[in-house]
C-alpha cells in the first residue's frame, strides 16, 4: 500500500520540525517575516503489555507537571470526542490516571473493538469558539486540494458541502497569496488572514516536500495575537516515498533535536540502536482493532526483506476457510467468491504471495498459515484450505509449490487431526509439474487434495470446496493444445547480392558491397539495418505488427519472451530494437530468434538510441522505483516516443502524477506504473505480459481475436486471456493499467481506443474496489461515447464483510466512500447498460453469451484457426522442467549454497555456530566430509597455530616479503610465498607420513628403517633440524607430543617415530624428530585410530596431499602477516646486495652460434 496513515504524534512532529524548514512548494510560495511558527509541545505515552505499565515520567517533558493537559488515544480512531475518548483540562495526575484506567483495556468504537495502547498528551488551550478553523489537504489524480472553513471543531459537519476549496493542479500555475486569501479566507477576520495565509502556504509546502497523501487539522486554532495551534490532526504519508523522504521523516522523530524544556517526549525506542538515518524510522500503525498478531508481524517483516510480495491478515482465527492465494487481484477474487457464497464469517484470513518468492520464502509463508489453521480444538466439520491463484506471468509455479509442499508435510499430523481438505488451482510457468507434485502429495499425505489447472475457471474451486451445488452450467471449454507444425520460412530480411558484384564461392558465402558476408547456414540472423520510416499508425492503435521498442534496463528474460512472441506471430523483425542501460557501456547482447540467434545493441543513453532508431516509438521501462521518474522524464523529452510502459512497483504517487500529466500534455500513452504491461495478439507484447510461451499458445495470443479488455491486475489479465480463448475467438488487445492509485492511463483511455478501433468488436472491463475510474466509463456509455457491448465486473465485493479495514493487494484497492465500493460500481454499471454478471464466477458465461450474440448478428466473423510456429524451449527451462538431461561438468560433495541456508557437508551453517565446532570442525567437514571428535578438531587447530609462521628468513616468508616490497597485492605476494612449499620447504609432511607408516606397516624395526634409508642414500623426511637438538628441543614438538599423549586414544606411529629418533640422535644430536615429522605421524594416528575413517580412507587422505594442506593453510596466516607488516612499514623495493652474489661470466673466447637473418 502506498498511502498509509500515521499517528497524530508523528504528524505533529513532522509539522513542528519541517514547517519552518521545508523548501517552498513554488518560488512564489513565500511567507511574511512576522509569521510565528507553532512551538512543538506534544508527548507520547505507550502501554507496555509485558509489564502492564505506561511510559515513565522520566521520559516525558517537564511541562506536563505545570500546565493543564489534554489526553487522548493516538490509534487512528475517528471522532474520539464523541466516543468519550478525550480528557480535557486535566493536571498530570488526572491525565495519568485517565490513561492508566484505559491502557491495555478493550474499547469499542462504533462497530470496532480494539485495545488502547498508545496515547498523546498536549497542553490544554482555552480559546474562543470563533478561533477554531478546519483545514484539510488531500490528493487526487488531477492535483491537490486545500479545503478550509471558518467553522471548525467537533461539530464541523459535512466538510465537502460547506468548506471552501482551492485546487492546485499538477501542471498548473501555483496560486498567489491573494488567491489563497480570496478563495479560502473570505469568512476570516482581516486581522487573522495574514497569519492563516502564511500558515496554509507553509503547510502545503510541507505536504509536498514530505510526500503527504492526506492531512487534516480540526480544529486549527488561530488567536488574535497571530499564534497558531493545531489541536487534532489526521495524516497519511506515501510510504513508497520512503527512499526519498525517509531521512526527513526520521529527523523529525529524533527527540534530541528539540529543546530539553520545550517540547516533546516519548517512550524509549531501543536505547543506542543504530538506525539508517538520524532519528528512528517512521512507524506505520495498524488500523484500530487490527493490532498485528505475531504471525502477521512476521510475514510483514518477511515481506520487507524481499522483492516479492507476501501479505497476511488474520480475519477470524477460528474460521473454517483458509486461503493461500498467488497474486494481488486473484486474492481479492477468491475472497469475493467465498463471501458471495455466504461464508464471509468463516473466512479466516486474507493474503497473497506474488512476485516470484523463493522456495524458502514460500515455505515460511505457508508454514505460518498452516500453523494458524491447525491450532485449537478440531471442528467436527473440518477445515478447508484453498491454494489458489491466477495464471502467473513469470513465477515458476512448481518452485513455489515446493515450499508449500514442505510446509504441508511438516504439518501432516495436525492437518489430519483437523480434517483439512485442500483444493488447488493454478496456472503459469511449469504449472504442470507443480500440480503433479500436489497430486502425488495427496496420495501420501493422508489429507484429501483436489487439483485443478487453468482449464478450470479461477474461482470454480470455491463452491466445490464449500460443498455448494450450483445450478447446471454449460460444460467448460478446453484450450486447444498447441500443435507442432514445421517452422515458418525465415522472416529475417534477406540481403540481396549486388548484380554488379560477382559472388564469391559458396564455401565462404556471399560478400556484399557493404563488406558484410552472409551464408546460407548462418546461425546469427541479421535484419534490415537500414533506417525504417517512423510509424503512421492511427492514435487509437499504439501497437501493431510493425511496432518497435526500446527496453530500458537489462532484462534478458523479458526481452527473450518478447522475441519469442514476435516469432510466434510471424513478425518480419523483432519488436525490440535496442536496450538502454546507462551503467554498462556500449555492447551487444545475443538473443534467440526461433532456432537461430540475433544481436541487439545496448546503448548508454536514450538520446543515442533515438538517433539510430527513428522507427522506435515505444519504451518498455524496467527501471526501479527509485530511477523510473528520471528515466521516464528523459523519455518524454523525445517527441519520437509515443507510448511508455512503466513496470516498476512502489513509484511515489507524486512522481506518478507528474509523469501522467506531463505525458498527457505531450500526447504520450503511459501504461503503469506497477503493471505487467499489456499485449496485442499477433502484434506486440510488453515485457512479461501473457506469461510463458505455453500460455501464449494455449490462450491463442499469437493471432488477433475480437475482444479488447482493460484490467488493473496483471495476473487477472492472464486469466482474461485464458477465459477469452475458451469462450470467444480471443483477445484483440489487453492492457493491465496497474494497481496504483494514479495509473498513467485509466480504463476510459483504453476503452475509448477500443471503441474507435473497427477491428475491436467487444469490450471487457475488470475493475476493483477503490477509486472512481469506473464511473468515467459509465459516463461515456451514458453519453454515447461508447456504444460497443461491454462486459464488466468490479472485484472486491467482499470488503463490506470485513469489520476492520483491510488493505487488498493493490495500492489503490481501498474504498474511501460508498461509491468506491465494488458493489456500488457493479450496480451503477449494470444500471448504465453494461453486461454485469451476478458474481465473478458467472463472468465466462456472460462473455460467451455476448460473443455468441455478436456472431449471430454478424458483427463478429470468426476466422479459421492458424497454426502457430514451434518455439524451441530454452535449454535451462527444459532442464528445469525435467525434459532433458546432461552430465554435470563438475561434481562437488562438500558444500551447497543453493537452498535457504549454506551447508557444509550436510551441516547447516547456523548449526556450525550453534554447536561451536570451531575452525577445526569446519576443516573436518570440508576436507573429510564428516564430524570428527573434539580432540581431533582441536588437534587440527593446534597444527594450524604451530605452523602459522617460522620467522622471516625461511624461503616462503622471504618470497612473500620481496613480492610485497615490489608493490604486489596481497594475493600475488601470498602466491609467491606458497609456491616455495615443496619437498625442501614445508612440504615434507606427506612424505614423512608415508615413509614412517610404510616402514612400520612392512614390519621394519626403527633401526632397520634407518639402516635401509642410509643404504638407499635417502634422507628420512621429518628427521633433522638445523638448530634444534636433543639438548635444545623444539618446543613445538614437545607441545604436540604432550597433547597427543594426553588426548589421543592411540599414538602407535608417534611411538615408532620417537624410537627412530633415538637411533638417529645416537649418530648426531640434531637428527631429532622435527615439527613436520611429528605432526605427520600424529595425523596418521588420528586418521587410523579415531574411528572416523577406514584404513583405506586414511591411506587415501595421506596420498592426496591432506597433510601438506594443513601446512599450506597454517603458513598462509604467517605469509599474510608478513605482507601486511611490510605494507605497514612502507618498505621500499628490495634489491639484493651485489657482494652477496658470486657472478661467473662465461669466457668470451668460447665459440658461439650466431643467428643469421635472411
Amino acid at each position: 500500500m502506498s498511502s498509509k496513515a500515521i499517528r497524530e504524534y508523528d504528524a505533529k512532529l513532522l509539522l513542528a520540525y519541517w514547517l519552518e524548514r521545508a523548501p517552498p512548494a513554488h518560488k512564489s510560495a513565500t511567507t511574511s517575516s512576522a509569521f510565528k511558527y507553532p512551538a512543538p509541545k506534544v508527548a507520547q505515552i505507550q502501554w507496555d503489555p509485558a509489564t502492564n505499565t505506561i511510559t515513565p515520567e522520566s521520559h516525558l517533558p517537564p511541562w506536563i507537571h505545570n500546565t493543564k493537559l489534554v489526553a487522548k488515544p493516538d490509534q487512528l480512531i475517528k471522532r474520539r470526542g464523541k466516543a468519550g475518548l478525550l480528557a480535557l483540562n486535566k493536571d498530570w495526575e488526572g491525565a495519568k490516571q485517565w490513561i492508566a484506567e484505559r491502557a491495555g483495556k478493550p474499547q469499542k468504537v462504533e462497530a470496532v473493538t480494539g485495545t488502547l495502547n498508545n496515547f498523546i498528551v498536549e497542553p490544554f488551550l482555552p480559546h474562543p469558539s470563533n478561533a477554531e478553523y478546519y483545514v484539510c489537504i488531500n490528493s487526487a489524480r488531477e492535483g491537490d486540494s486545500i479545503l478550509f472553513t471558518h467553522e471548525g471543531g467537533v461539530d464541523v459537519g459535512d466538510v465537502d458541502a460547506k468548506a471552501l476549496r482551492l485546487n492546485i493542479p499538477v501542471q498548473g500555475d501555483f496560486p498567489s497569496r491573494a488567491e489563497f486569501a480570496s478563495t479560502l479566507l473570505v469568512n476570516v477576520p482581516d486581522a487573522r488572514k495574514e497569519a492563516i495565509t502564511d500558515f496554509l502556504i507553509r503547510l502545503y509546502s510541507v505536504y509536498v516536500d514530505l510526500h503527504f497523501a492526506y492531512l487534516e487539522i480540526n480544529p486549527l486554532v488561530v488567536l488574535d495575537n497571530g499564534e497558531i495551534h493545531f489541536l487534532d490532526m489526521a495524516a497519511k504519508l506515501d510510504q513508497t516515498a520512503e527512499s526519498i523522504c525517509g531521512p526527513k521523516w526520521a529527523i523529525a522523530r529524533d527527540l534530541s533535536i528539540y529543546d530539553a524544556d520545550g517540547g516533546v517526549g516519548a517512550a524509549p525506542t531501543g536505547g543506542s540502536k543504530v538506525t539508517a538515518d538520524r532519528g528512528p524510522p517512521m512507524v506505520w500503525p495498524a488500523p484500530f482493532g487490527r493490532d498485528l498478531t505475531k504471525e502477521e508481524a512476521y510475514i510483514q517483516k518477511l515481506d520487507g526483506s524481499t522483492g516479492a510480495s507476501l501479505k497476511l491478515t488474520v480475519l477470524n482465527a477460528e474460521g473454517r476457510v483458509w486461503t493461500m492465494v498467488a497474486g494481488g487481484g486473484a486474492s481479492v477474487v477468491y475472497s469475493d467468491a467465498i463471501a458471495a457464497h455466504g461464508f464471509a464469517d468463516e473466512l479466516a484470513n486474507y493474503g497473497e504471495y506474488s512476485g516470484a518468492p523463493t522456495e524458502g520464502q514460500t515455505f515460511e509463508y505457508a508454514k505460518t498459515i498452516i500453523d494458524l489453521m491447525t491450532r485449537g480444538t478440531p471442528r467436527q466439520e473440518g477445515k478447508i484450505l484453498i491454494i489458489g491463484g491466477g495464471i502467473a506471468n513469470f513465477t515458476n509455479v512448481a518452485a513455489t509449490f515446493k515450499g508449500i509442499i514442505r510446509a504441508l508435510k511438516l504439518y501432516k499430523a495436525p492437518l489430519i487431526a483437523h480434517n483439512v481438505k485442500i483444493f488447488v488451482r493454478r496456472g503459469g510457468p511449469n504449472y504442470q509439474e507443480g500440480l503433479k507434485a500436489m497430486r502425488l502429495l495427496g496420495e501420501s499425505l493422508g489429507v484429501p487434495i483436489r487439483v485443478f489447472g487453468p482449464d478450470t475457471h479461477i474461482t470454480e474451486i470455491v463452491p466445490l470446496a464449500l460443498g455448494i451445488k450450483l445450478k447446471d452450467r454449460q460444460e467448460s471449454a478446453h484450450s486447444i493444445p498447441p500443435t507442432a507444425p514445421g517452422s515458418p520460412k525465415a522472416s529475417a530480411t534477406e540481403v540481396p547480392a549486388d548484380d554488379n558484384v560477382p559472388p564469391t564461392p559458396g564455401a565462404i558465402g556471399t560478400i556484399h558491397p557493404s563488406g558484410e558476408r552472409t551464408q546460407p547456414n548462418d546461425v546469427v540472423v541479421r535484419f534490415d539495418t537500414e533506417k525504417r520510416a517512423p510509424s503512421t499508425r492511427p492514435d487509437f492503435r499504439p501497437f501493431d505488427a510493425q511496432t518497435r521498442s526500446f527496453v530500458y534496463g537489462l532484462q534478458p528474460r523479458a526481452i527473450q519472451g518478447m522475441l519469442d512472441f514476435d516469432y510466434s506471430c510471424k513478425r518480419d523483425a523483432p519488436s525490440v530494437a535496442a536496450m538502454i542501460y546507462p551503467f554498462g557501456g556500449h555492447h551487444i547482447q545475443k538473443f534467440y530468434w526461433g532456432t537461430r540467434e540475433t544481436l541487439l545493441p545496448v546503448y548508454t543513453s536514450l538520446e543515442e538510441a533515438v538517433k539510430k532508431h527513428p522507427e522506435v516509438d515505444v519504451v518498455v521501462n524496467f527501471a526501479s522505483s527509485r530511477s523510473v521518474y528520471s528515466s521516464t522524464l528523459e523519455c518524454l523529452r523525445h517527441e519520437q516516443i509515443k507510448s511508455i510502459a512503466l513496470i516498476a512497483e512502489g513509484v511515489p504517487e507524486r512522481h506518478a502524477r507528474e509523469i501522467l500529466w506531463l505525458a498527457k500534455q505531450k500526447g504520450v500513452l503511459i501504461i503503469g506504473p506497477a503493471t505487467v504491461g499489456g499485449i496485442k495478439p499477433g502484434c506486440f507484447r510488453i515485457g512479461n505480459s501473457g506469461g510463458m510461451m505455453d500460455n501464449i499458445i494455449a490462450s491463442k495470443l499469437y493471432r488477433a481475436g475480437s475482444v479488447g479488455y482493460v484490467s488493473k491486475s496483471g495476473g487477472m489479465s492472464n486469466e482474461l486471456n485464458n477465459i477469452l480463448s475458451l469462450v470467444t475467438n480471443g483477445t484483440y488487445e489487453g492492457i493491465a493499467i496497474g494497481g496504483d492509485r494514479y495509473p498513467g492511463s485509466t480504463f476510459i483511455d483504453h476503452l475509448l481506443r477500443y471503441e474507435a478501433d473497427p477491428e475491436c468488436k467487444m469490450l471487457v472491463l475488470l475493475g476493483e474496489v477503490g477509486g472512481i475510474e469506473e464511473y468515467r466509463v459509465i459516463d461515456a456509455v451514458k453519453s454515447g461515447k461508447i456504444t460497443k457491448p461491454i462486459v464488466a465486473w468490479a472485484i472486491g465485493t467482499c470488503a463490506k464483510m470485513f469489520t476492520t479495514e483491510v488493505q487488498f493487494g493493490h495500492a489503490g484497492s481501498m474504498a474511501n466512500s460508498d461509491m468506491e465500493t465494488a458493489d456500488a460500481k457493479n450496480r451503477a454499471m449494470r444500471e448504465a447498460g453494461f453486461i454485469v454478471p451476478e458474481t465473478f464466477e458467472e463472468l465466462p458465461a456472460a462473455l460467451r453469451d455476448t460473443y455468441e450474440r455478436l456472431v449471430s448478428q454478424g458483427a463478429i466473423k470468426p476466422n479459421s484457426e492458424v497454426d502457430p510456429p514451434v518455439i524451441p524451449m530454452d535449454y535451462k527451462w527444459a532442464q528445469e522442467l525435467g525434459l532433458i538431461r546432461k552430465p554435470a561438468a563438475f561434481i562437488s560433495t562438500i558444500s551447497d549454497e543453493r537452498g535457504q541456508e549454506l551447508l557444509y557437508a550436510g551441516m547447516r551453517i547456523s548449526d556450525v555456530f550453534k554447536e561451536e565446532i570451531g575452525l577445526g570442525g569446519v576443516v573436518s567437514l570440508l576436507w573429510f566430509k564428516r564430524r570428527m571428535p573434539p580432540w581431533a578438531t582441536k588437534f587440527i587447530e593446534m597444527v594450524l597455530m604451530l605452523t602459522a609462521d617460522h620467522g622471516p628468513a625461511v624461503s616462503g616468508a622471504m618470497n612473500t616479503i620481496v613480492a610485497t616490497r615490489a608493490g604486489k597485492d596481497l594475493i600475488s605476494s601470498l602466491a609467491s610465498g606458497l609456491l616455495t612449499i615443496g619437498s625442501r620447504f614445508g612440504g615434507a609432511l606427506d612424505e614423512a607420513a608415508s615413509m614412517f607408516s610404510n616402514a612400520r606397516d612392512t614390519g621394519l624395526t626403527p633401526r632397520e628403517f634407518v639402516d635401509e634409508s642410509r643404504k638407499a642414500n635417502k634422507l628420512i623426511s621429518g628427521i633433522g633440524h638445523k638448530i634444534k637438538s636433543v639438548n635444545n628441543p623444539d618446543l613445538r614438538v614437545e607441545l604436540v607430543k604432550e597433547y597427543v599423549h594426553k588426548n589421543f586414544p592411540s599414538h602407535s606411529l608417534l611411538d615408532y617415530a620417537l624410537a627412530v629418533e633415538k637411533v638417529t640422535t645416537s649418530k648426531k644430536d640434531t637428527l631429532i624428530l622435527n615439527v613436520d615429522g611429528c605432526i605427520a605421524v600424529c595425523f596418521v594416528d588420528l586418521l587410523r585410530d579415531s574411528g572416523a575413517f577406514t584404513r583405506e580412507e586414511a591411506d587415501e587422505y595421506i596420498k592426496i596431499g591432506t597433510l601438506n594442506g594443513l601446512f599450506v593453510l597454517g603458513r598462509s596466516i604467517g605469509f599474510i602477516g608478513h605482507h601486511l607488516d611490510q605494507k605497514r612499514l612502507r618498505a621500499p623495493l628490495y634489491r639484493h646486495p651485489a657482494d652477496d652474489i658470486f657472478i661467473n661470466m662465461a669466457d668470451v673466447s668460447q665459440p658461439r652460434v650466431l643467428g643469421k637473418m635472411q
